[in-house]
């Protein structure tokens, strides 16, 4: 038989062509194929909402030859991915393809093994037309809510503005929080430690606890001095200890966001390189044997839950190398959060022979780092806890308590994995005490204070945003990433460093929402709509009836907000450029029109001077531009320079305007044309898209999109090249070589 595999990202289709082999022809989407309409609303608000899909522009090559893919085939399976949106990829694919209910089915997995798609295979399955009902819904709340509040927010604070439905609530959120650090007061408080000896010399710091068993607050220096003047001199006696065996346990695997999280915390990534890197992961990477490898289940997940198979194949691994004392009597088993959906497994490793360190020499730095952190966090959460002896001892001295705390490790556990795998809570500290006993005497050796202040609630990160989200039960983990990216390249948040800020944009509108759509950036509603999504996608109620119910209260909102609101004064922050204007004096600032920024005088419209901004192989506007070596003027032979325009970069003569020659930009990359052997170089196309080709052109035709590298493919021996915005390296004869560098 004849087969057609779909699914949704080309670089997962060598991976799985290598599994399927024969009677298998593997081929790609590239995501969604139709969608709403980008230049109207696309809905049938009359008409019980209906959606007017249409195919993506410039997507249709890739259907036409999908559709000629399909004609072929005896059997179309759509493996597209595992959860809502991969669901209606495929339902949209029956569509844009004609694909006829009798020749196609659904299969799912949730990783790139063989194993996991022989089993695909064998248990085929009908399109789940709930959960396309829920992707369909939550799709038509979104362009509800961007398309008609857009135009408001258009009219009443600045044209080119845009709401949705999910990054209006976060905006708030990082809003709020920056409020509430502004409006934050320290508060004064004091910490008083004790060094103090045993008889034999052994020393210990005790902290002051109260008095009378009672916890006491130090809030001010005289309290402090009173009991410093107190206990100066006086005998400091053990009067209670107490010895306990403590247990840690490990986290559970990681869900999306606990990954996202811990990323971030421990290596500042931003969640959407956390997400790509997670999701060569899973698709599949070359490990130098030809072959293509799913290193990682699914990464969007907010189950904590793992296969029986997964916990009997961690048992072994534990058993064989850290002895049988390291697996619990019982498995650890771990419960999902309320709100989870629970439809797929937790991230982990999908296969544990596949060490970190097996991997380390043949993938990037990020990559390593990202598995190691998956693969650690799932062994973990098999094994152990860690145990530790701990004492505590309560000091007294005139009528004043003093605390000291001690723990040793007795029995390592999980943390025989990784010296810093964290769990939840901050990890456990040792430090030993000297031996004490109920009535033993120490001699004081000095009393420190410590004056400290109450500070304000910390600067959202990418990964605590992450966490507040979940927490408020807003967006699923499909939406994480996105969310945060919208936020950014909308202008409402910015980064600083690690910590996301709002902007006085993201803070005016998010003024005018909370003023003119309570509703729709409120945390229980927006929570309350992601469980009505998911109970249409268990079959519990129907999309029209959501859809329904949103509706009318919105449109409420809209007609009040259009007549009570006022235009908002807006004023995009100045940014000033070290340019001087040589017709006024004054410092120009950085503005912004149709062909980028560029840099003007603030005395508009009485001085109209513009100049461009420094870019790559430019001067600054007041010293001539930098000279291009090797490169020579057609006209007269004078050197070139790069310059600028509103198409791109171009050479020109250093002699304009006395001599106005110019040559199109490109730039030797000292890569060699695998066609003819002359130089490859670096151009720009019409539309501004970089490109690489010949110098021999057109008697050579060589030319590609990506960056060609002067190595070759360990698997076959051709070009290898470098992807554009990624780590990522491919071979150009497309033989199945893929690997991630580090930056």
């Amino acid at each position: 038989m004849n087969t057609l595999v779909i699914v949704e990202s080309p670089y997962k289709t060598p991976a799985i062509k290598s599994i399927l082999g024969k009677g298998y022809k593997v081929v790609a989407s590239k995501g969604h194929v139709r969608d709403l309409p980008k230049s109207r609303l696309g809905i049938d608000t009359e008409n019980n909402f209906e959606p007017q899909y249409v195919n993506i522009r410039g997507k249709g090559d890739l259907i036409k030859s999908l559709k000629k893919e399909a004609k072929k085939a005896d059997l179309v399976l759509l493996a597209t991915d595992p959860d809502r949106e991969g669901e209606a990829i495929s339902w949209h694919l029956t569509k844009a393809l004609d694909l006829d209910g009798g020749k196609v089915k659904r299969i799912t997995f949730n990783e790139v093994t063989k194993t996991k798609l022989k089993e695909a295979i064998k248990n085929p399955r009908d399109l789940d037309i709930n959960l396309i009902n829920a992707q369909q819904t939550r799709r038509i709340l979104d362009r509800l809510v961007g398309y008609k509040i857009s135009p408001f927010l258009w009219k009443k604070v600045e044209s080119g503005l845009s709401a949705g439905r999910v990054q209006s609530v976060a905006t708030r959120i990082i809003v709020e929080r920056d409020e509430e650090i502004a409006a934050f007061t320290p508060e004064e408080y004091w910490n008083l430690f004790a060094l103090l000896a045993t008889e034999s010399g052994d020393e210990l710091t005790a902290k002051f606890f109260g008095s009378g068993g009672e916890k006491t607050e130090l809030n001010r220096e005289e309290e402090v001095k009173k009991i410093i003047s107190a206990v100066s001199g006086k005998t400091f006696k053990v009067t209670s200890v107490k010895k306990s065996v403590k247990l840690r346990k490990a986290s559970p695997p990681f869900t999306t966001s606990t990954l996202q999280q811990e990323a971030n915390r421990r290596f500042s990534f931003p969640s959407q390189k956390t997400m790509a890197i997670a999701q060569e992961l899973y698709e599949g990477l070359n490990l130098g044997d030809k072959n293509i490898h799913g290193l990682i289940t699914y990464m969007r997940t907010d189950s904590v839950r793992i296969s029986d198979e997964a916990r009997d194949e961690a048992r072994e691994f534990i058993v064989k190398k850290y002895g049988k004392d390291f697996y619990p009597e019982t498995p650890n088993v771990y419960k999902s959060k309320k709100l989870s959906q629970d439809a797929h497994e937790a991230i982990r490793p999908t296969n544990l022979l596949t060490t970190p360190e097996s991997v380390k020499s043949k993938v990037g730095n990020d990559t390593y780092r990202l598995y190691k952190l998956i693969w650690e966090r799932f062994l973990a959460s098999q094994m152990r806890a860690a145990e530790y002896d701990t004492v505590n001892a309560v000091i007294t001295s005139a009528g004043y308590d003093f605390k000291t705390y001690g723990s040793t490790l007795k029995f390592a556990g999980f943390t025989a994995i990784s010296d810093d795998m964290p769990a939840d809570a901050e990890n456990e500290q040792t430090s030993t005490l000297p031996a004490l006993g109920e009535g033993d005497i120490l001699l004081e050796k000095s009393i420190t204070p410590e004056q400290k202040f109450t500070q304000p609630p910390p600067k959202y990160t990418e990964g605590s945003l992450v966490k507040a989200l979940e927490e408020k039960g807003i967006g699923r983990p499909t939406t994480y990433t996105p969310t945060i990216s919208t936020i950014i390249a909308r202008g409402y948040v910015e980064r600083s460093g690690k910590f996301l800020d709002p902007t006085e944009l993201g803070k005016i509108t998010t003024k005018l929402m909370k003023e003119c759509f309570p509703k729709i950036i409120d945390y229980d509603f927006t929570a309350n709509m992601e469980s009505d999504l998911d109970r249409v996608e268990e079959g519990e109620i129907d999309r029209i009836y959501v859809l329904r119910e949103f509706y009318g209260d919105f449109v409420k909102q809209l007609e009040f907000a259009d007549t009570a609101l006022e235009k908002v004064k807006y004023e995009k922050p100045v940014v000033e450029t070290d340019l001087i204007c040589e017709k006024c004096g004054a410092t120009m600032v950085e503005k912004e029109g149709r062909f980028g920024k560029f840099a003007a005088c603030p005395n508009y419209p009485k001085c109209k001077n513009t100049k461009p901004l420094k870019t790559s192989g430019e001067g600054d506007g007041s010293s001539p531009p930098v000279k291009v070596e090797g490169i020579n003027c057609p006209v007269c032979g004078k050197g070139m320079v790069v310059r600028k325009s509103a198409y791109g970069p171009y050479y020109a003569c250093e002699n304009y305007p006395e001599c106005k020659g110019t040559r199109p930009f490109a730039k030797d990359i000292g890569v060699p044309c695998p066609k003819c052997g002359k130089r490859l170089f670096m151009k720009q196309s019409k539309s501004k898209r970089v490109f690489y080709s010949c110098e021999d052109y057109p008697n050579c035709d060589f030319s590609c999109w990506d960056a060609p590298l002067a190595e070759k493919c360990p698997a076959c021996g051709a070009m290898l090249l470098k992807k554009k915005y990624k780590n990522t390296v491919y071979c150009s004869k497309k033989c199945g070589f893929t690997e991630e560098r580090a930056d």
